[in-house]
């Protein structure tokens, strides 16, 4: 909402006085955490999070030299790495899938190489390949996580796949332990779409520090937002100065700033840079991360603990102790799916199927030819999403559950 804003009144930024633009961005949105939301207007399925203080973070930014990619988007990628994967070297982004095809040129990935992604997971996650001529082998869903099945991973591993890229659905972690079993064997990299694995851990590490590359992403709806944006999480050091400089249209940005630079691109970069706006924006939410995943686990076990007693509904859940859930999104499967969706609606509560089986896009089309995924098929029009976010109430979620208990 901050960026939107920020973004009709852009120009006025450079042609005019920014406290007159300061002053109106605080009039229309007063940046105080709204109220839950009352029975009257209903219960959204998403809703995005910030943050008191974000407004005098804007005004610091928008007064000063940068607003661009500055220092602060340097204090965000610190704190970030600080907080979800230590010894790793961070990069912000302009959104999480700039950060997948930093992730995916870093791997060594080339034209005709072959990957195993899920076939199930937002677009972005598979969209990079297209880009770089990179053939796509989809692995079906685990039905009970709606995770990659390590099954399904296993039968398309071949001499000629080249990385493995894994998503952390609704912020369940996948089998870690299992994909870099496979992963060692065959001497390839693992590459975690964790964009909805903010706060998640495997074997008491954080996501974010488990494998060679990890995406997170801060678009509107995920536990925090830059407005849009993503980090990457890049284990081996080494690779951090090339990511900075294909970042950045392929320029040694550090090396023009200090004037040692010497006026040569010598490989491809984009334009897939973090905004100070945005990462003010950032470093204000990660203050309150805590209470953010706190009180979406919260609604996660409310869910689980009076969904999970109804025969008709399966939660799409694993006991794993291994795994820790982020609780970006409780999911549930059920038969009569479109029924209980109609049911909620009439009761003003919003529900949905966030994301959809990839190969039943046109753009994937060549990739899936004679593919079959049976678990996919089989829960494909099963699968629902409820409401998890901070302005949904512990006594709303409460209600959501004896209303669909009473409706299925």
């Amino acid at each position: 909402m901050v960026l939107k804003y920020v973004n009709v009144y852009f120009s006025i930024i450079i042609f005019n006085n920014c406290k007159n633009l300061i002053y109106m961005l605080g009039k229309i949105m007063s940046f105080k955490e709204m109220p839950l939301m009352s029975d009257k207007k209903g219960t959204v399925l998403f809703y995005p999070y910030i943050p008191k203080n974000s407004l005098n973070s804007l005004k610091n930014v928008l007064s000063g030299r940068w607003i661009g990619q500055g220092p602060l988007v340097d204090k965000f990628e610190k704190k970030f790495s600080k907080m979800f994967a230590p010894k790793q070297s961070c990069l912000a982004t302009g959104a999480g899938t700039d950060a997948l095809h930093l992730a995916y040129i870093l791997a060594g990935l080339k034209s005709g190489d072959e990957v195993i992604a899920p076939v199930y997971t937002c677009t972005a996650t598979n969209i990079p390949f297209l880009y770089m001529g990179v053939k796509i082998k989809f692995a079906d869903v685990d039905p009970i996580t709606m995770n990659i099945s390590v099954k399904s991973v296993k039968k398309l591993i071949t001499s000629k796949t080249k990385a493995i890229v894994c998503t952390h659905y609704g912020g369940l972690p996948c089998d870690m332990d299992e994909l870099k079993k496979i992963s060692k064997k065959n001497k390839i990299p693992i590459i975690e779409d964790a964009a909805h694995a903010l706060g998640a851990t495997y074997n008491n590490k954080p996501i974010g520090s488990v494998s060679e590359f990890t995406m997170f992403s801060f678009q509107a709806i995920k536990h925090i937002t830059t407005g849009d944006g993503g980090m990457l999480c890049i284990k081996n050091k080494k690779l951090l100065n090339k990511a900075q400089r294909i970042r950045w249209f392929g320029i040694d940005r550090e090396g023009k700033q200090k004037g040692i630079w010497k006026n040569d691109i010598f490989e491809v970069g984009y334009k897939y840079q973090m905004t100070d706006i945005g990462a003010s924006i950032g470093i204000e939410a990660l203050k309150n991360f805590k209470k953010i995943l706190k009180h979406r686990r919260t609604l996660y076990e409310i869910y689980l603990e009076k969904l999970s007693k109804n025969p008709n509904i399966i939660c799409v859940h694993d006991d794993d102790r291994r795994k820790k859930h982020s609780a970006w999104l409780f999911t549930i499967l059920l038969e009569k799916k479109d029924y209980l969706q109609k049911k909620l609606r009439e009761k003003r509560i919003e529900t949905n199927q966030v994301h959809f089986r990839n190969d039943k896009y046109s753009v994937f089309k060549k990739f899936v030819k004679n593919a079959r995924f049976p678990n996919m098929d089989f829960i494909e029009n099963k699968y629902l999403v409820l409401p998890i976010h901070p302005k949904v109430s512990i006594t709303d979620a409460k209600n959501i559950c004896n209303l669909i208990n009473k409706i299925i």
